[in-house]
């Protein structure tokens, strides 16, 4: 591939990126900022006013929605609906990646595709300005995040060879983008939606998805195409070498799972935790409860190139770190952070009150963990993807973030029922035992991936 070529940090031995990571990685940073923008204020924005008495009557399909989960459930509190919209909502948009990337490989071609979900996510947060289209605002979120999110993954693995060594970090600075955007986004619009209005909030997010597609339209020669690959009817069937790392890359993926089951609670329970149990007083300053959102973000930008540097430092001298092993280690860093949260629990229920700090610590240790989960996690997909699966494999890798996404949900409809100790003691576990797994099995399956 004859890209253009920039010095864009992080660069193994030196050797610049190409140019369309740049636009990749920006693109990137604007739907995040409208994804996690949208994100801060939702639970508080179900809790406090949408599914509330007066309100929630007005969301077109609400009732027999409603009806439906708690047939399964049974009644639900606004905290219990609140936190299983939610389940579905982050859920399902980790979910239809899969059905993006069979477009994106099979049908549309990665660039349409893309651009597709960049326009139904803009009309999507457009909607949620309005209380009455609600549902249908989450509805177009979750299928223009399944057209964009594992296609524009695919496409920064296409601007490299299989065995390129900067692949890996490539996937960090592109995170690098999207964490830029998690970062800014609590910020503006949280703090918009939160103190001026929910509308307000939810209508900035919009504008930044905009934005996003137009820096996408901008780089597209710079952006690898990947027209769509029609598979041909008598094609020959797997070898058993490709059956191998397909059951390796399932396994990997469970891995993962166990860390980004905990983290999504951050999004979650947390801002209910925070804003009852947390004295949020900074210097005579009442912090919103949407900051702590974006702590996410910019410990994960402080991370990346303390990590990668932590990395390439080790590699210099002759250490051979796997990245199954990676995975562990940041579901122990998950597990400190979820420490953390038992222990402010534990003061409060004794009297004590607790400051800001303890849930700062929680997404500090959450911001190194994800540095090594997440980016890893789409490393290793991508380089043992087969070329014509590389969209519908990364749309494999989201579904992780699918099954965690969902059960923090439904475990979150149950922390009224638990006491707060309790929840966060549950959660530590839940990531400590993805070190457990890594530690028992990650040898052969790095075999398997390396």
């Amino acid at each position: 591939m004859t890209a253009a070529s920039i010095p864009f940090a992080g660069a193994a031995g030196g050797e610049p990126h190409p140019r369309g990571l740049a636009y990749l990685a920006f693109t990137e940073a604007w739907e995040r900022f409208s994804f996690y923008g949208m994100q801060a204020l939702l639970v508080l924005y179900m809790v406090d006013q949408a599914l509330t008495p007066g309100h929630i009557e007005t969301i077109a399909g609400m009732a027999g929605f409603r009806s439906a989960l708690e047939s399964v459930f049974g009644p639900l509190s606004i905290q219990a609906l609140s936190s299983q919209i939610f389940g579905l909502y982050t859920g399902f948009v980790y979910f239809t990646p899969i059905i993006g990337g069979w477009l994106g490989d099979q049908v549309w071609g990665r660039r349409t595709t893309v651009l597709v979900g960049a326009l139904l996510m803009a009309l999507g947060h457009l909607l949620m300005a309005f209380e009455v289209s609600f549902l249908i605002a989450l509805l177009l979120l979750i299928l223009g995040s399944g057209c964009l999110k594992g296609n524009i993954s695919a496409q920064v693995g296409d601007l490299y060879a299989r065995n390129d060594p900067r692949r890996t970090s490539a996937f960090s600075l592109f995170n690098l983008g999207i964490n830029v955007g998690a970062f800014v986004a609590p910020l503006v619009c949280g703090t918009v939606g939160e103190l001026y209005g929910w509308h307000l909030g939810f209508g900035l997010a919009a504008g930044g998805m905009v934005l996003g597609a137009a820096v996408y339209v901008a780089g597209r020669k710079h952006i690898p195409d990947h027209p769509p690959v029609r598979r041909a009817k008598n094609r020959a069937p797997a070898s058993a070498a490709d059956r191998r790392t397909f059951a390796a890359l399932v396994a990997m993926l469970v891995i993962s799972t166990f860390y980004s089951t905990a983290y999504a609670q951050e999004f979650n329970v947390f801002n209910i935790w925070v804003r009852d149990n947390v004295d949020r007083n900074v210097f005579g300053f009442q912090m919103p409860v949407t900051w702590f959102a974006a702590l996410d973000g910019l410990f994960c930008i402080l991370a990346i190139p303390l990590v990668l540097r932590w990395w390439a430092w080790r590699r210099e001298r002759g250490a051979r770190e796997s990245d199954l092993g990676r995975l562990g280690w940041g579901s122990f860093y998950g597990m400190i952070g979820m420490l953390a949260l038992v222990a402010a629990s534990m003061l409060v229920a004794a009297g004590h009150p607790v400051g800001v700090g303890w849930g700062v610590f929680c997404f500090l240790m959450y911001g190194i963990g994800f540095v090594y989960n997440w980016p890893v996690t789409l490393a290793i997909c991508s380089r043992n993807a087969p070329a014509s699966l590389g969209g519908a494999v990364m749309g494999l890798a989201f579904l992780t973030n699918f099954v965690a996404n969902y059960l923090s949900g439904v475990i979150g409809a149950y922390y009224e029922t638990m006491t707060p100790t309790a929840f966060w003691l549950l959660h530590a576990a839940i990531s400590g035992a993805g070190c457990i797994v890594v530690l028992a099995i990650g040898r052969p399956l790095s075999r398997a991936l390396d």
